[in-house]
């Protein structure tokens, strides 16, 4: 007779204890800023149902990001959260009693921008006239001068850490983590690309760890001998200069003894966004090999962090011996029950994280937090529980991609009949085009996923089937939802319609080695991305100044430096006039030609509502509501945050 659950993943669903307190599982919620952060620095009622929902979902620790400890030198954006500022002891008291009554450990992060303080990206303002400190002098690529922190600012600032310290675990944190990476100022001292002084904090790598040792000693003052402390490092700068695994190594070993958990991330603020925050261009886990370096040389336990996300990676990272804790940020975003999902052997029922930025990117240019692909991120407070509906209804939804299913999901969940109709055999609407595309994989099992989902709460769903006025009056639903998607729009081009020529939802199609892609906006920039790694040579032909403008700020930096590195070559400022068998002619706004040769052509020149598949099913049914591309051709985190308010107003 069995007696107890048989796991799946048995080393990640095991506990691990740091100092005085046990981490339930090894799945930790990493250090992430909330974007609702008032002037005078409070943790606001959003921020703390922010937090709490990954502590809900059963993450074993959750990080607050990020407290600066010296708010006059060391601020890394135009706003942080301050724990020291009179009456926001009782905001952060409450966070991390949120964090606690769910069973998990609440941490805060805390910072100095060192050199960097005031590179936010959003605003700038708060720079005027302020001086850049960091461990030498330098001239930064922005023309901005840096000068060598003084010794006595250095022992001011080891007493912010202690102070901060003091102040977190009076507010009720259970561990602390300290930013030694990325880049700010602790990773300034230690890195021999920035650190250039002769005195007692330069030079040798005993001197260059010595803030990082000092801070640890005041710290550990101020919170006890057993309270757990975390330190955050880069395991290697991966830039010319500064230091790699083995540097990482000798400094750790210099402070192993003052930590309960070591963190290991990777590089440098300058040109280092995309290592500190591995795109969908990187491997998952690409900085295990680092961890697994680490932890052979040291006897504190080791977290690895770096796009993971799959419970199986996870699982033989612990079992192995690589890492003892798994820390991630964006996977707890579009799936914050993940951790839960894991240990209860529900692995089938996560939402992947296909790391496309929305969630940088919407903070860094409107100042709010969004997922592609969780509709209730940066809105927790409002959406804690998905309500049951008080009156189910019969819903009929036209449409299989992300909008239609979100909305079907959601409609089955509040306890609606849910009958599910997609025209095509496949689900994923739009998405089907990713099908093929490695650097898409975890896009393209969206669908299937929420459709899994759906299908556990009840929705019927029917694939090869259109949804008519005649479908709508046999089925007899209250509500329709009509997500009927973009179709591609097709350029008016002498050739187009030639045997060689494919559109960009069909790029699986392209058969020629040499191909020329009309339309260089995101989808077209990715198709051609695509086909470049698969050994064609492209070129993207686009009208307008620049590629990939429709790009969000994040991903599209990235995605022009693949393009870049894969020799892409491109014709900006030019239109597709006239296609023929040996490629294609442009011609640019002063009237000159240029001929693209080509075997194969792919057209993406954009998407087109089908508003009339719209309008035939307008008066079907009592209730009718528009979802997704058929409102407006847009990307995946419009179609899942309408679905999804859709069927909360069912």
């Amino acid at each position: 007779m069995q007696t107890s659950f048989e796991r799946k993943f048995p080393h990640i669903s095991s506990p691990l204890r740091l100092g005085n307190v046990y981490l339930r599982n090894r799945i930790v919620s990493g250090p992430m800023s909330f974007p609702d952060i008032p002037e005078w620095g409070a943790l606001t009622a959003p921020s703390s149902a922010f937090y709490e929902l990954r502590a809900k979902g059963g993450a074993a620790a959750v990080t607050i990001s990020e407290c600066v400890v010296h708010p006059a030198t060391g601020k890394s954006h135009s706003v942080h959260i301050d724990l020291a500022v009179p009456g926001n002891m009782r905001s952060f008291a409450l966070a991390a009693n949120a964090i606690r009554r769910h069973g998990a450990v609440a941490s805060l992060q805390l910072s100095h921008g060192g050199m960097y303080g005031g590179a936010d990206s959003v605003d700038k303002s708060h720079l005027s006239g302020s001086v850049r400190y960091g461990p030498s002098p330098r001239t930064l690529p922005t023309g901005a001068s840096v000068t060598e922190m003084p010794v006595e600012l250095i022992r001011e600032i080891t007493e912010g850490f202690a102070k901060y310290a003091g102040l977190a675990k009076t507010a009720g944190f259970n561990m602390l983590m300290i930013h030694a990476g990325h880049g700010w100022l602790l990773h300034q001292f230690l890195s021999p690309l920035y650190n250039l002084r002769t005195d007692s904090y330069g030079g040798s790598v005993e001197g260059r760890t010595r803030f990082l040792s000092e801070v640890l000693d005041a710290v550990r003052e101020a919170v006890g001998p057993d309270f757990p402390i975390e330190l955050r490092i880069s395991g290697s700068d991966f830039a010319e200069g500064g230091y790699d695994v083995s540097g990482a190594i000798e400094f750790v070993k210099l402070i192993e003894d003052k930590i309960q958990l070591l963190h290991v991330s990777a590089g440098i603020f300058e040109g280092g966004f995309a290592i500190q925050h591995p795109s969908m261009f990187h491997n998952r886990g690409c900085n295990v090999e680092l961890a697994a370096e680490i932890k052979k040389h040291v006897n504190v336990p080791v977290a690895t962090v770096g796009g993971i996300s799959d419970p199986a990676m996870m699982e033989e990272i612990i079992a192995s011996g690589k890492a003892d804790v798994i820390v991630m940020a964006r996977a707890l975003l579009a799936d914050h029950e993940l951790p839960l999902k894991v240990c209860a052997n529900r692995d089938d029922e996560i939402v992947p994280c296909f790391r496309c930025f929305t969630c940088h990117a919407e903070r860094m240019t409107t100042g709010i937090r969004r997922c592609a692909v969780n509709p209730i991120v940066g809105r927790e407070d409002e959406n804690r529980h998905v309500p049951p509906s008080p009156s189910p209804k019969k819903v009929l939804v036209a449409g299989g991609g992300p909008g239609g299913l979100m909305a079907a999901l959601t409609a089955a969940r509040r306890g609606h009949q849910v009958v599910l109709c997609e025209k095509e055999q496949e689900l994923g609407g739009a998405l089907r085009s990713e099908a093929g595309v490695s650097f898409k994989k975890d896009l393209h099992r969206l669908p299937e996923r929420y459709a899994h989902l759906a299908r556990m709460h009840g929705a019927d769903i029917r694939l090869g089937v259109e949804v008519t006025p005649e479908l709508v009056a046999a089925e007899k639903p209250d509500v329709l939802i009509c997500a009927v998607g973009a179709e591609p729009m097709v350029a008016q081009i002498p050739g187009i319609d030639s045997s060689h020529v494919v559109l960009g939802t069909e790029v699986s199609g392209v058969q020629g080695d040499r191909v020329a892609v009309i339309g260089g906006g995101l989808v077209g920039c990715e198709m051609g991305l695509h086909l470049s790694m698969e050994g064609r040579q492209v070129t993207i032909i686009e009208m307008m100044p620049e590629l990939a403008k429709d790009a969000n700020p994040r991903h599209r930096p990235i995605l022009l430096g693949k393009l870049e590195e894969l020799k892409v070559k491109s014709l900006t400022g030019s239109r597709a006039v006239r296609i023929t068998e040996d490629g294609v002619y442009c011609v640019d706004s002063s009237g000159s030609e240029t001929f693209i040769e080509a075997n194969s052509v792919v057209c993406a020149t954009g998407m087109s509502p089908r508003r009339a598949a719209v309008d035939a099913l307008r008066d079907c049914a009592p209730v009718f509501m528009e979802v997704g591309d058929c409102v407006s051709p847009g990307n995946v985190v419009d179609a899942t945050s309408r679905g999804y308010y859709a069927a909360l107003n069912v």
